[in-house]
Order: C-alpha cells, then structure tokens, then sequence
C-alpha cells in the first residue's frame, strides 16, 4: 500500500472537493467489482467508462475494435472519460488502458483521487481466461499477452496514482473498507500539508 504525493498538486482543488474517486488498473483487477461495492458504501454514483461507450455506441467493445481499430475505440474512451468527469460525487472505473494517453492521465489526476488497483499477472489471468470480451487477449497466448500489458501499464498507472493497492484474494467487501481507510487517510495528509483548502 502506498500514497504518491506527488500527484495531488494544489493547482486543482477539484481533485477533492469534487468528491470522485478513480479507479485504474489492468482488465481483471476488479475495477468494476470494487467500483461498484466502493460507490454503494459510499452513495456515490457509479460508473463504468467502458459500459458507457457501448451504452453510447450500440455496440460491444470487441465490435468496436473490429471496425475502428484500437486507436478508435481509445477515442471514443477519451470522450466518454472527459464528458464523465465534468461532474462530481462518483466512483469511476476505468478501461485498463485509459492510462495510455497522457490527456486522460492529467484529466484523472486533476477530476478525483485515483487508486490502482494492482493485480499480478496470475491473478489476471485466472480472472480473464474465460472472457470474450477482451479484444487485445484474443491471441495465441493471452497470457504472454497479459504479462507485455501490464509491464507497458504498471508505471503509468503508478504515474497516475494516488493510492496504490493490491487487489488480491480478500473479499470485495473487506478490500472497500481497507480502501474507505486509505482514502481518509490521503484526504489527511493532503490537508495537512495544506495541498488543498477544504
């Protein structure tokens, strides 16, 4: 477990009193799972940035990915982050490579405190293999593939992060309420040290 200071700048208030709080991290980290255990907890809002651009489109992300390639579904996730973080009082979960541009990770930074959720590969494996859903595994060896993900993701998502955690074997329930702590305890630090006034 670890806090990064670094990110939370006093240029942008909104990262606290907007009251979002962001998780990312790789596909299978739990980000959907805790999103919406975190956001009942707390009655907040939740969202699921990925869910929301096949809400728009009409369409799975897989069908995306078929007609306009990664780099157009990475816009469209860009869109949907952007027009998400315009408002406040929300859990937001993330695709696992949202991080990949560096406007969504100045948008991230700025919009809520951002936990990652930080998952070996094993583990993302065990929870991805039966998932169709994945464009970027359906390969001869997914698991080859996971591993060249996260070694690309994990320092960006480190770069991005306020909260770090590892999302291990524990239940939902028991890692919402060891998150629910970290986050008040960054909130008091940051106030502390004066990093935004309330």
């Amino acid at each position: 477990m670890q806090s990064n200071q670094t990110n939370s700048q006093p240029e942008s208030c909104r990262k606290f009193s907007s009251g979002n709080l962001i998780l990312v991290g790789m596909m299978g980290s739990g980000k959907t799972t805790m999103g919406r255990t975190l956001a009942r907890h707390l009655r907040k809002t939740f969202v699921d940035s990925d869910e929301e651009v096949q809400k728009r489109t009409g369409v799975t992300i897989p069908h995306i990915f078929d007609i306009e390639g990664e780099a157009g579904f990475r816009q469209r996730e860009s869109t949907v982050i952007h027009d998400i973080l315009k408002y406040g009082s929300m859990v937001l979960a993330t695709g696992g490579g949202a991080v990949l541009a560096e406007q969504n990770r100045a948008m991230l930074r700025r919009n809520g405190i951002v936990i990652y959720l930080r998952a070996g590969v094993h583990d993302l494996w065990q929870r991805t293999k039966h998932d169709r859903n994945r464009p970027l595994l359906q390969t001869a060896d997914p698991h080859t593939r996971l591993k060249e993900l996260l070694q690309q993701r994990d320092p960006l998502y480190q770069q991005v992060a306020d909260i770090v955690v590892q999302s291990g074997r524990q239940s939902a329930h028991s890692l919402m309420l060891h998150l629910v702590e970290e986050i008040e305890k960054f909130r008091k630090i940051c106030t502390t040290k004066k990093l935004c006034k309330h």
